[in-house]
């Protein structure tokens, strides 16, 4: 017992040494707890020379952390381990982190190059007037396909992935919200329905779908398309851009009945401890020639207007990933479901997967 006591003490001293080093390390290079700036973002979405740049243009120290998911991003800042000044959750969460109160209000007047984003993607339901968060990136959820695959075949909604000749052919990302949401579309109701007979109804049509389900995956839908083990996949439109750029075979449609139109926005966490910093940042973030070459590097559009003059034309031009207002109209941002009722939307599609295997 006194060994295991011993070398208890050994660990500890070793790691408030190890701390302490780190400290002086960060002193000596002019970073304190004043001027340290900590990020909480999704994997690689961010080009990574902007962090350099305003590094090397206000002395402030980044430090970068990533996420996969909203859930798991939510947890941790929930748990408050680490004090995050910036995170970049999508529009639903923010609505949910609002109810918690996990979030700073933002000083507009501190955002000098808020000016520049396109009033279109400002005031939306999940955060009216833009209190707590500031868009980042948009896109959609829609249909990646190989053309060459399919024969001549032309895809143009979610109701053509029923089609037999499809069989073993369609990937789907793993997303709840996302597969409800597709059974839901083709039935012709909203992707944030709360009635109980739809969603059963949406459900077993989904269930129907099966036989043309190759698998149903995650990150690694972006190897089997690019390889070509699957003519179809159901994908977010940054993931469609960065793979037909790969591979100039597949193409992207939006569907016809109606998708998701999603945001990622920031938001400064009620324990951020760089508040000031924070704000510089996203107003680095909104300049329009930061926003251009953080569009070109990520692969989603920007709400940013003023960018779009800084970015080629065959990008900006691009319906699949700018669509006309006409359509965007016809798209739905995910609502917060409530705890109870996005359980229910779980156990729907938890029961869906057990039906594919």
């Amino acid at each position: 017992m006194k060994q295991l006591t011993r070398a208890l003490l050994v660990i500890l001293m070793i790691s408030f040494g190890l701390m302490y080093l780190i400290n002086r390390l960060n002193s000596a290079q002019g970073y304190t707890s004043g001027n340290i700036l900590t990020i909480y973002n999704w994997g690689d979405y961010i080009d990574a020379e902007l962090l350099v740049r305003f590094e090397e243009e206000t002395g402030i120290k980044i430090v970068y952390e990533t996420f996969d998911s909203n859930e798991a991003m939510l947890t941790k800042i929930q748990q408050g381990g680490t004090a995050y000044d910036i995170a970049i959750p999508s529009e639903y969460m923010i609505e949910k982190m609002q109810d918690e109160n996990l979030l700073l209000p933002i000083d507009h007047s501190k955002l000098s190059n808020l000016a520049y984003i396109d009033p279109r993607f400002m005031d939306l339901s999940f955060d009216p007037e833009n209190k707590f968060s500031i868009p980042y990136f948009w896109g959609t959820v829609g249909i990646l396909y190989n053309p060459s695959m399919l024969e001549g075949k032309v895809i143009t909604g979610w109701n053509d992935l029923w089609d037999p000749s499809l069989k073993n052919e369609i990937l789907l990302i793993d997303g709840a919200r996302e597969i409800m949401g597709m059974g839901l579309n083709s039935l012709g109701y909203s992707l944030n329905d709360r009635d109980k007979e739809h969603l059963l109804e949406a459900k077993a049509k989904l269930s129907t779908l099966t036989p043309n389900i190759k698998a149903i995956v995650g990150d690694e839908i972006r190897m089997l398309m690019e390889n070509e083990e699957a003519a179809i996949g159901l994908v977010w439109s940054g993931t469609a851009a960065e793979l037909m750029w790969d591979n100039e075979y597949l193409d992207y449609v939006v569907p016809e009945e109606g998708s998701n139109l999603w945001f990622d926005n920031m938001v400064i966490p009620k324990t951020a401890k760089n508040v000031e910093a924070a704000h510089q940042f996203i107003n680095f973030v909104l300049d329009p020639e930061v926003a251009a070459q953080n569009t070109e590097y990520v692969g989603y559009s920007t709400p940013n207007k003023e960018a779009l003059k800084f970015l080629p034309e065959e990008i900006v031009n691009d319906k699949r990933f700018y669509p006309d207002p006409e359509l965007t109209e016809k798209l739905e941002v995910y609502e917060n479901l409530g705890n109870q009722m996005l359980a229910y939307y779980n156990e729907l599609y938890l029961e869906f997967k057990m039906h594919k295997k």
